[in-house]
C-alpha cells in the first residue's frame, strides 16, 4: 500500500527527520489559507498522486506570492498527471501539498527497502540526489552505495556512519545524519513498511538536512497491526477493481490483455499467465480466489473480471487440494446462471474430485468450453479470444 508524499512526512517527522513547514489543500482557497499558515516568501505547490516524477508532468509549481498559489491549485486540482510510473491511464490528482521553498547546497538520496534475495534490509543511497535512481544506476552506477542491515540486528551505528561519510558530511551535519538514518530505519522497522525513499535529502542554506520528497510503501498483509496506517489509504489512486477485491479477502492486480483468469493460488496463477503468454493472448488480470473458493466468492471473481470491458474470454484453472473441484464446478455453474454472461468460458479443473467436477459443468447444459491440461486450457482461450476479436462488428 502506497501513501502520499504529505502522510510520509507527518510520519517521518515523528522519527526525528526535519521537513519543511507544509499544509494540505482540497481547493484553491485552502491553498491560499495554508500558504499563509507557513513561513516564507516563496512557496511550492505539489500534486499529491502515487507516483514520482510528478516534476516532469508538471505537478509541482514555484509560486512567488499567493495569487501565484491559487493558480497552481487550480491547474494541478482534478487534473490527471501521466507520469512513467502510472502509464497512459494516469492518476487523478485531488489534493495539493504547498511547502515553502527550501534553498539548499547539497542533494542527496537515500532508501530503505526489503531485499528479498539477501532477506535483508537494504540501506541504498548516493551522494546525487534529486534524480531518478534507476537513471543514475545506468549512467554512474559507482555513485550508489548499497549497505545490507541483517533485521535481527538492525541497523547499526557505524552503519548510519558509513552512509552519512558517503555524503560528504561532517560536524553537526554528521550527527544530524545519522539521526535521520536511524529515524527512518525504525520507521521502516517499526510499522512493517517495504520501502522508504527520500529524494532529495538535502543540506539547506541555513545548515539543516531536510527531506524534501518522502515516499513509503506497506506491507497490506500487516496493516491489520497498524489501524493508522491502514486509513492512509486512498483509494483514488488504486484501480477501484483492486480496492474491491480486498474488500471481498481477493488479490486482484489488473493488466492490459483481454483474457480474464480466475485462479486459486499465487504461483498457479502466475503459471496460467506465462502459459496464456506462451499462446499468443495476454492476460487482462491476476486473481487468485484463495483455497476456499464458495459459491459466493466465486461469483464475486466472476462479477470481479467482467468488471473490466476488455476483457472478451475468461479462464478458470483450479487445483483442488484442500478445496473439492466439485464444490469448485457448482460454484462456477452458479455463478455463469447468475451473470449471464456473454463471453467465453474455458475450465480447467484439476485434484480432488476433478471427475466429478468435470460432470457437473458437462451436465449444466451451459456453452462452458472445458480443458484437461493447463496448456490445452490456455489455447483454447487465445482460440476464444481470437474468434470473439473477429466476429466483432467494424468499426467498434
Amino acid at each position: 500500500m502506497d501513501i502520499h508524499e504529505y502522510q510520509a512526512k507527518e510520519i517521518l517527522a515523528e522519527y526525528g527527520v526535519k521537513i519543511a513547514g507544509g499544509g494540505l489543500a482540497y481547493n484553491p482557497e485552502e491553498a491560499v489559507q495554508r500558504a499563509r499558515e507557513i513561513d516564507g516568501n516563496t512557496f511550492v505547490v505539489k500534486a499529491q498522486i502515487h507516483s514520482g516524477a510528478r516534476g516532469k508532468a508538471g505537478g509541482i509549481k514555484v509560486c512567488k506570492n499567493h495569487d501565484e498559489v491559487k493558480v497552481a491549485a487550480e491547474e494541478l486540482l482534478d487534473k490527471k498527471l501521466i507520469t512513467h510510473q502510472t502509464g497512459p491511464a494516469g492518476k487523478i490528482c485531488s489534493r495539493v501539498y504547498i511547502e515553502t521553498e527550501t534553498t539548499f547546497t547539497k542533494e542527496f538520496y537515500l532508501c530503505f527497502l526489503i531485499d528479498r534475495s539477501s532477506e535483508c534490509v537494504v540501506m541504498i543511497g548516493s551522494a546525487q540526489g534529486g534524480m531518478e535512481i534507476e537513471q543514475l544506476a545506468k549512467t554512474n552506477p559507482k555513485a550508489i552505495k548499497k549497505v545490507y542491515i541483517e533485521p535481527a540486528v538492525g541497523l547499526q551505528d557505524f552503519q548510519a556512519r558509513e552512509m552519512a561519510f558517503l555524503f560528504g558530511l561532517e560536524g553537526p551535519q554528521l550527527i544530524h545524519a545519522i539521526k535521520t538514518i536511524k529515524g527512518c530505519y525504525r520507521a521502516l522497522r517499526d510499522l512493517d513498511a517495504n520501502m522508504l525513499e527520500i529524494n532529495p535529502l538535502v543540506i539547506a542554506n541555513n545548515g539543516d538536512l531536510i527531506a524534501l520528497d518522502a515516499k513509503m510503501s506497506f506491507d497490506e498483509n500487516a496493516l491489520f497491526r497498524h489501524h493508522r496506517i491502514a486509513e492512509l489509504r486512498d483509494k483514488t489512486q488504486v484501480d477501484p477493481r483492486e480496492t474491491g477485491a480486498s474488500e471481498h479477502g481477493l488479490s486482484y492486480v489488473g493488466l492490459d490483455g483481454d483474457i480474464g483468469c480466475i485462479i486459486n493460488g499465487a504461483g498457479l496463477a502466475m503459471a496460467t499467465m506465462d502459459m496464456i503468454k506462451l499462446a499468443g493472448g495476454e492476460p487482462a488480470n491476476f486473481l487468485d480466489v484463495g483455497g476456499g473458493a464458495s459459491a459466493e466468492r466465486t461469483e464475486r471473481a466472476f462479477r470481479l473480471v467482467l468488471a473490466d470491458k476488455n476483457v472478451k474470454v475468461i479462464l478458470v484453472n483450479i487445483f483442488a487440494g484442500i478445496n473439492r473441484c466439485d464444490w469448485i464446478a457448482e460454484g462456477v455453474v452458479h455463478a455463469v446462471k447468475n451473470i449471464d454472461m456473454k463471453i467465453p468460458l474455458v475450465v480447467r479443473l484439476s485434484g480432488t474430485n476433478a471427475e466429478l467436477g468435470r460432470q457437473i459443468i458437462n451436465e449444466s447444459g451451459l456453452p462452458i468450453i472445458t480443458a484437461n491440461t493447463l496448456a490445452e486450457a490456455a489455447e483454447k482461450a487465445v482460440y476464444a479470444r481470437n474468434q470473439m476479436i473477429e466476429q466483432k462488428p467494424r468499426g467498434l
